[in-house]
């Protein structure tokens, strides 16, 4: 009589930048796959990526294509992990070839947030002094405050997140503009003072939810990520990608959208916005959410009538001049 060895189920490595946030991230990402498995067994592996390591430049000039993930792509083509949790909006639009965004996880608010110095307390957005410093490291959040708050004065922040809370609590800065998903994430809500609404900001494409890219040939890992999928984040998030996409913006490009889902009905808003914040264009489009990505299409090609290739060629001139 002949026994059977089974071998047992492969181990699977997830990757993950080494940020605080990053981390908090892919621990979440584990913990709920091995709720939904609790036979199988997912190790986190990290990396530091090129743009962790570069903190004293702003991201605009040092090219932002695969800033924060192409470390994490590597090891995955090399098959050293086998998928890699981003923040979504740090996901580029077009991926290498033999990777796929496997699934999008449920989304937390995707909006913007005001952090202010202790003395500004009283204040909201719009009531701050004229030459109140405002720190932000977005493009996108840059030129739709100058548009609307063109009396603030506006410097570059970078770093972690406690280290730009430690140089807003110093005085260097009266207030930051923060992701209000990453604040929340890391236990810090006591530190929004204002969720920015969308005719201030809108945020950045798929900002709030996180975005598994895997092999794309890696039927196992594919079936086992379906279990943390959230369809309707999915939806709004490939319609804002699909609009990105098409004006061919990259994450330091002033581009912002809002996605609101009723039903089966996708109402999609994007701007393109010049970084001084002189010129922008908005746009709205509404139909199926089975129709995401032809939606961001329509959208593109609305604000595109409207002179959105024209700001964005101007700022890509501007950029390059800037990084040479």
């Amino acid at each position: 009589m002949t026994s059977t060895v089974t071998s047992p189920p492969r181990i699977i490595r997830i990757g993950s930048r080494k940020s605080q946030l990053a981390l908090v991230q892919t621990y979440w990402i584990q913990e709920k796959l091995q709720e939904a498995f609790p036979d199988r067994q997912f190790e986190v592996q990290t990396m530091s990526t090129h743009g962790d390591k570069i903190l004293d430049v702003a991201l605009s000039k040092i090219g932002d294509k695969g800033l924060f993930t192409k470390e994490l792509e590597l090891g995955m083509l090399n098959n050293e992990i086998d998928f890699a949790v981003h923040s979504l909006k740090d996901l580029p639009t077009n991926l290498p070839e033999g990777l796929v965004l496997g699934v999008v996880t449920e989304r937390e608010n995707p909006a913007d947030a005001l952090v202010l110095h202790q003395k500004h307390q009283d204040k909201q957005i719009d009531t701050l002094p004229a030459g109140s410093v405002i720190g932000t490291s977005s493009l996108r959040r840059l030129a739709q405050l100058r548009h609307h708050f063109p009396h603030f004065t506006f410097k570059d922040v970078r770093g972690n997140l406690n280290t730009r809370l430690k140089k807003l609590d110093d005085g260097e800065y009266d207030a930051l503009i923060l992701a209000v998903a990453g604040l929340e994430r890391l236990d810090m809500s006591d530190r929004i003072h204002q969720k920015l609404p969308p005719e201030i900001s809108l945020h950045a494409v798929g900002q709030g939810a996180l975005g598994i890219e895997c092999r794309a040939d890696d039927a196992e890992v594919l079936e086992l990520l379906k279990a943390i999928e959230h369809q309707p984040t999915a939806q709004r998030c490939y319609a804002e990608r699909s609009f990105l996409r098409e004006l061919e913006g990259g994450c330091q490009v002033p581009i912002g959208v809002n996605t609101q889902l009723e039903g089966t009905t996708l109402t999609l808003t994007g701007i393109v916005a010049s970084i001084d914040g002189k010129k922008l264009v908005k746009d709205t489009v509404t139909g199926e959410a089975t129709n995401a990505e032809e939606l961001g299409v329509e959208l593109a090609g609305k604000l595109r009538e409207q002179g959105a290739q024209e700001i964005l060629n101007e700022i890509f001139a501007e950029i390059q001049r800037d990084s040479k």
